[in-house]
């Protein structure tokens, strides 16, 4: 199998190529610009509704889309949504026509549970329920990418992962690990949440089946590594995987959400207090997938690669 991989300069992207090459695929590994990478590389710029993506897609079975604008954290645009449509949604309509066009078999689209909703507990019946720009224009491209393979006959299949963690993750994730790093006390001893989460290598390992599981395509689908977890769960195994004192404060969570507003840190503070549930049971019983990594051995491997940054 030949396999187009856009993003595989990124965090998940590496590791899906690595994946890719170590199972012995031909893979095509598609940048912005040029970078050392295995398998060979397809620099195709900047990704909207124009990118040519022809050279990149020859003799390609199936194509794992992981490019996308994401979260930005200093948002300098003026109409936000517009910018997320015209990378994540116009750019990948544009890559599934040509790919259908070029006749890719199967197309693997890495979405966000968050299409579903900020907080609460969600199944593959659960409905879309997206409410900012990020995750609105994931939905649509969703729903865009189904209808092209409707009209094409190009298998569609769409992951939704929660929050990914694994060695080279940044973000909000790896300034908590600092957090921890530092062993200073932590308001979250009484926090009582759930969030689901899943490691880089369960979610490569679940998107490298999706490439050939027959009963994988169609649909969309969520995926995590099973039981969720409190944050002063996650705190504590970040800070014994570190070897670090984990201090955490009694602090009722009314009185942290409260703070947090106050000091415009809403939604920061309710990633860390409020829940967040995956049921990906569906997922499993039409794959038979298992998530290869546990979750402490998972955040152990993330640790071990953050001690070798600092």
């Amino acid at each position: 199998m030949r396999c187009l991989v856009t993003g595989a300069g990124g965090f998940v992207g590496r590791a899906m190529t690595a994946r890719l090459v170590a199972e012995g695929g031909d893979v095509v590994a598609a940048l912005r610009r040029a970078a050392d990478l295995p398998g060979r590389v397809a620099v195709v710029g900047d990704i909207d509704g124009n990118t040519d993506w022809s050279a990149a897609l020859a003799g390609v079975d199936a194509v794992v889309h992981l490019a996308a604008r994401v979260h930005v954290m200093r948002e300098r645009a003026r109409d936000p949504l517009a910018e997320f449509r015209r990378v994540n949604v116009a750019g990948s309509v544009n890559l599934a026509r040509q790919a259908a066009a070029a006749g890719v078999r199967r197309f693997v689209y890495v979405s966000t549970v968050k299409v579903l909703g900020g907080e609460g507990r969600f199944d593959d019946a659960s409905p879309p329920a997206p409410a900012d720009p990020y995750s609105i224009s994931k939905r649509e491209a969703e729903e865009r990418l189904f209808a092209v393979g409707e009209e094409s006959g190009m298998e569609i299949v769409v992951l939704r992962p929660p929050l990914v963690y694994g060695p080279g993750v940044g973000g909000n994730f790896l300034r908590l690990m600092r957090l921890v790093a530092t062993g200073a006390p932590m308001p979250f001893g009484l926090v009582e949440n759930r969030r689901s989460m899943i490691c880089l290598e369960n979610l490569v390992d679940a998107l490298y089946l999706c490439l050939s599981a027959e009963r994988a395509a169609g649909r969309a689908w969520l995926v995590s590594d099973g039981e969720p977890v409190s944050t002063a769960r996650l705190l504590r195994g970040l800070a014994h995987a570190m070897g670090r004192p984990c201090r955490l404060l009694p602090v009722p969570p009314s009185l942290l959400v409260m703070t947090a507003k106050l000091a415009g840190l809403g939604r920061e503070i309710s990633r860390l207090t409020g829940s967040l549930v995956v049921d990906d049971s569906g997922f499993r019983a039409a794959t038979g997938w298992r998530p290869p990594v546990g979750f402490d051995d998972g955040l152990r491997r993330t640790v071990d690669w953050f001690l070798t940054t600092l």
